[in-house]
């Protein structure tokens, strides 16, 4: 069995993107849809940036979903109807809306629309209620939770075996850090992003997503889509609505869903967008898995052998 992943925020470079748009009009069609839909050149944006207006929040996550859409549309026109049809989809974190658009819950404009509304409103959050995130590496998860306690940091992702992300406010954060380089940790990593995502500093947040989302028209998935909130398949628009909403506050169980999916006979998982993040994180979790990250026109050309 296959599954399709989706890139998260950070894979963003400056260059994304350009050889797909030059190479397939299906990506060409998707540059310009978006371009239509945000009312900015996408295609400037990531293929010229500059750097510091690619990172902008409301810019980079937009970004990402339209060449990660890109890329899945060019390898669907080229190679995808001689492969085997995916079980399952899932995306990590932002990823999760590019797979909504995949899954045909989402349209791609309302979609793009959607993640651009969701940028500003988690960045509002992150100015009303100032923290940071940090990546700890080779450090149990239950040792963690228990540092997480003494100190009111929060677990945001459960991205791999020695990787997991904590969140909240700075001093928080900073204090967990500490404990977990005293407790063994390999190291602690800073990660350069705006806010606390995926804490409890985002609830209110949410509150203003759920408000927008009442806007937008959801569909059931065309294929079942693993939740970052339950790390289970979501088939309905309502379930589907919910877990968008959870997301935003609560951390994201990769691990778990990769496993899900694993459990029910997944065996090799085509990676969206940009970057190999995806990848990355999936050899940790088991190194048997086949991961094929499909970024640029070389991926897809390689496919068409």
């Amino acid at each position: 069995m296959v599954a399709y992943l989706f890139a998260g925020q950070g894979s963003q470079y400056i260059g994304m993107g350009k050889d797909l748009y030059q190479t397939f009009p299906e990506s060409k069609a998707v540059f310009d849809k978006a371009s239509a839909a945000l009312g900015f050149d996408v295609k400037e944006r990531c293929f010229s940036g500059p750097e510091n207006m690619l990172k902008v929040t409301n810019i980079s996550q937009p970004a990402i979903v339209t060449v990660t859409i890109a890329a899945l549309e060019a390898f669907k026109a080229a190679v995808g109807p001689k492969l085997q049809a995916p079980s399952f989809y899932a995306g990590l974190s932002l990823g999760e809306y590019s797979a909504l658009i995949a899954a045909g819950s989402l349209s791609f404009e309302d979609g793009l629309r959607l993640v651009r509304r969701r940028a500003e409103i988690m960045n509002g959050a992150a100015l009303r209620h100032p923290g940071k995130m940090a990546a700890i590496i080779d450090l149990p998860v239950e040792t963690i939770r228990d540092i997480c306690l003494k100190s009111l940091a929060e677990i945001a992702n459960l991205n791999c075996p020695g990787q997991t992300v904590i969140s909240g406010r700075v001093e928080a954060v900073e204090k967990a850090g500490a404990l977990c380089m005293e407790a063994g940790a390999k190291r602690v990593i800073p990660l350069e992003v705006s806010g606390a995502f995926h804490s409890s500093l985002m609830f209110d947040a949410s509150r203003d997503l759920k408000l927008f989302l009442n806007n937008v028209s959801i569909s059931a998935p065309t294929v079942p889509l693993v939740s970052n909130y339950t790390a289970r398949p979501a088939y309905r628009a309502l379930d589907i609505r919910e877990n968008l909403v959870y997301q935003m506050y609560s951390a994201v169980k990769w691990e778990d869903s990769v496993r899900f999916m694993m459990g029910q006979g997944v065996s090799k998982f085509f990676e969206f967008g940009p970057g190999k993040v995806l990848k990355g994180i999936l050899r940790k979790i088991d190194p048997a898995l086949e991961v094929v990250s499909i970024e640029k026109k070389e991926d897809i050309l390689a496919l068409m052998a």
